[in-house]
C-alpha cells in the first residue's frame, strides 16, 4: 500500500521537525511548509490525504487557509486537522467548516499525534462528505470497561479509598465525582504519580494560576492548558520538547505537583459522589515519564501552604490541633518536608498556633497553614478551646490522684488540668503547657525536698505560673513555716489538705489576682523538716484553702 501524504503547514521549526521526526518513522510520507501560501500551493502540487493545519499562522489564522482550501474544487476534499495551543477559544471558530476532521491540541505526544492522524486518514473520507451533505456519521464507541472498584461517598471518605489502594499496591486510576469535578488519581507503587480533571470553573483555573510560586509564574499559561483537561494532552506533548531540554524537567515537575495539589485540594472541598478504579498494565504517558511519587498528606499541605487564605479556618486562638486517632491510615509521609514533619512530632498533646510558632520558630501564617493540610489529610485534629485557664497538679499520693483525674474527668469548669506523680513529668509538662498554676502537694520533708530540687534545676519552666503550695493544716496555719529553705520559693497561696477539686477550682478563679512565687535571694538550706510532722493525704477529707498572705 502506498505512503499516506500528510502536509503539515506551521510556522515553528520546532514543530515541523518534531512531527517529521515522529510521522516520517510511522510510514507516512511528510511535507513541510513554513508559510499559509507555501501550504495552499504544496497542497494543489502534492494532493496530501491529510493536513495539519496549525491555528496561527503569519499574516494569517488556519481558519482562513480552510476556507481557502474548500473554496477550491480540487482541494476541498482534502482532510485538515487544525492544532493550536488556544484549545476551545480556536476551535469554535471551525465548527462550521466542513473539511475540518478533528482537533490537536498543542502541544501533543507522538502517541496522540500518529492516532490523530490515523483515525483521521481513516475516516476522512466519510466525515468531509457527510458534514459537506449533512448526513449523520455513525459514532464508533469503545466498549466501557467495568470498573474494579466502584462506590459511592455516603459510607467513604477520599482518604478511606486511597489508602486501600495504596496499602494494596495497586496500580491504576482512580476515578472521582465530585459535584461537576471530575478527578483522575493515577496510583502506583503506593503512592499518587500524577492527577488530571475536568470542570473546572474560569475562576478556579484563575485562582490557580495567581497562586502560583514565584519559581513556576512563568509556567501559568501551561497550567492554564494542563489543569483542567483529563488527559493533560497538552502538557503531554512539552514531555517531548523536555526531552529535547528545551523545557527545564525540575520546573515541569514542580508545576505537576503543583497542579495535583490544587486539584486534591479542590475536591476536598467539594461533595464526594462517585469514585470508580481501574486497574492499568501500563500508566499514561505523563504519570510515567514525570511520576510524582507524591502522598495524599503531602498534596494536601502543599495545597494549603499555597491556596487562597480563604479556603483555610480562620486564625481563631482557642483553636487547638492534637494526633487524629489512628485508624489505619496510610502515613506514607512522601513529598512532605522535614521541616513540615516536625509539626507532627511536637503534637504529642494539644497545642495551639501559638505555641507551634514559638517552638519551631517560623511564621505564624505558615505554621498555621501546614495545621490545615495535615487536618485535610486526617492525620491531626482541630478543636476549639472554650478554656478559661489552665493548672498542673503534682500529687503523689495514688488515692488521692486517682480521686483528683476521676472529679476533673467529670467536671464541667472552664479550665483544663492535669495531674501529675512525679517531678520529672511535673518538668516536662511545664515546659510544653506553660500553665496558670501550679498545685504542689507536699506532706513530708521528703516531698518538700523533691520539689525544691526541681524547682531550683528547672526554675524557668515554671515561667509566670501562680504557685500554690497543698500542704497539711499544721503547716499551712503556721505563720513561722519557712515555706523558702523547705521549697526554694514562697507559694503564691496555700491551701489545706486534704483538699477537693472544688478548692482547686476557686483558686483558679481568683488566679489573676494571685502574687507571683517570691524566690529567695540567698541558698535555700540543705535540709529542713516541716513541724509538726505531717500525716499522709486522706482524700476523703473535705478542707477549705487558707487565703492570707504567707510568711517566712
Amino acid at each position: 500500500m502506498a505512503e499516506k501524504k500528510v502536509l503539515v503547514i506551521d510556522d515553528s521549526a520546532t514543530i515541523r521537525k518534531l512531527v517529521d521526526s515522529q510521522l516520517s518513522p510511522a510510514g507516512y510520507a511528510v511535507s513541510l511548509a513554513p508559510t499559509a501560501e507555501d501550504g495552499l500551493q504544496m497542497a494543489a502540487e502534492i494532493h496530501p490525504d491529510l493536513i495539519l493545519l496549525d491555528h496561527q499562522l503569519p499574516g494569517t489564522t488556519g481558519f482562513e487557509v480552510c476556507q481557502e482550501l474548500a473554496a477550491s474544487s480540487t482541494l476541498c476534499s482534502i482532510p485538515v486537522v487544525v492544532s493550536s495551543t488556544l484549545r476551545k477559544k480556536a476551535y469554535v471558530e471551525y465548527a462550521d467548516l466542513d473539511n475540518v476532521v478533528d482537533m490537536l491540541p498543542k502541544p501533543y505526544t507522538e502517541n496522540l499525534l500518529i492516532t490523530t492522524v490515523e483515525n483521521a486518514i481513516e475516516t476522512a473520507a466519510m466525515i468531509v462528505e457527510s458534514q459537506s451533505k449533512g448526513s449523520a456519521v455513525p459514532e464508533i464507541i469503545g466498549d466501557a470497561s467495568e470498573p474494579d472498584i466502584a462506590g459511592r461517598f455516603a459510607m467513604f471518605g477520599i482518604r478511606e479509598i486511597i489508602d486501600l489502594l495504596n496499602n494494596g499496591n495497586q496500580k491504576g486510576v482512580l476515578e472521582i465525582e465530585a459535584e461537576r469535578l471530575r478527578l483522575w488519581i493515577y496510583i502506583n507503587g503506593g503512592r499518587i504519580q500524577g492527577i488530571t480533571a475536568t470542570g473546572l470553573q474560569p475562576d478556579e483555573v484563575q485562582q490557580a494560576i495567581d497562586h502560583l510560586p514565584e519559581s513556576l509564574k512563568s509556567l501559568g499559561e501551561v497550567l492554564r492548558l494542563t489543569i483542567a483537561g483529563r488527559s493533560s494532552s497538552e502538557f503531554e506533548g512539552f514531555l517531548q520538547l523536555m526531552d529535547k531540554r528545551v523545557l527545564d524537567p525540575r520546573l515541569t515537575a514542580k508545576l505537576l505537583r503543583y497542579q495535583a495539589a490544587t486539584l486534591m485540594g479542590l475536591v476536598k472541598n467539594r461533595k464526594l459522589l462517585l469514585f470508580r478504579f481501574n486497574t492499568l498494565n501500563e500508566m499514561p504517558a505523563l504519570p510515567r515519564d514525570l511520576p510524582l511519587e507524591t502522598s495524599l498528606m503531602g498534596l494536601l499541605v502543599d495545597y494549603a501552604l499555597h491556596c487562597d487564605a480563604a479556603l483555610i479556618p480562620q486564625d481563631d486562638p482557642a483553636n487547638r490541633y492534637k494526633r487524629a486517632a489512628a485508624r489505619g491510615q496510610n502515613m506514607d509521609r512522601a513529598g512532605l518536608s522535614p521541616k513540615h514533619m516536625k509539626i507532627i512530632s511536637l503534637l504529642t498533646e494539644e497545642r495551639s498556633v501559638e505555641e507551634l510558632t514559638t517552638r519551631t520558630g517560623w511564621d505564624r501564617e505558615e505554621v498555621r497553614r501546614v495545621l490545615a493540610g495535615f487536618v485535610m489529610a486526617e492525620i491531626l485534629e482541630c478543636t476549639r478551646n472554650e478554656s478559661q485557664g489552665s493548672f498542673v497538679t503534682y500529687e503523689t499520693n495514688a488515692v488521692a490522684a486517682a480521686k483528683l483525674r476521676a472529679e476533673l474527668k467529670a467536671d464541667q469548669s472552664p479550665y483544663q488540668g492535669k495531674i501529675v506523680r512525679d517531678t520529672l513529668t511535673l518538668q516536662l509538662l511545664l515546659k510544653r503547657t506553660k500553665p496558670d498554676a501550679v498545685f504542689i502537694a507536699v506532706d513530708s520533708p521528703e516531698s518538700c525536698a523533691q520539689v525544691r530540687e526541681a524547682y531550683t534545676n528547672a526554675v524557668e519552666a515554671f515561667g509566670t505560673s501562680k504557685i500554690i503550695a497543698l500542704a497539711p493544716a499544721q503547716v499551712v496555719n503556721d505563720p513561722n513555716t519557712p515555706w523558702q529553705d523547705l521549697l526554694g520559693f514562697t507559694p503564691s497561696r496555700l491551701i489545706q489538705s486534704p483538699y477537693s477539686l472544688d478548692s482547686i477550682m476557686q483558686t483558679m478563679g481568683e488566679v489573676a489576682d494571685l502574687p507571683a512565687p517570691a524566690t529567695a535571694s540567698i541558698p535555700a538550706a540543705e535540709t529542713a523538716e516541716l513541724s509538726p510532722p505531717a500525716t499522709a493525704v486522706d482524700p476523703a477529707i473535705e478542707s477549705g484553702s487558707n487565703q492570707a498572705p504567707t510568711h517566712q
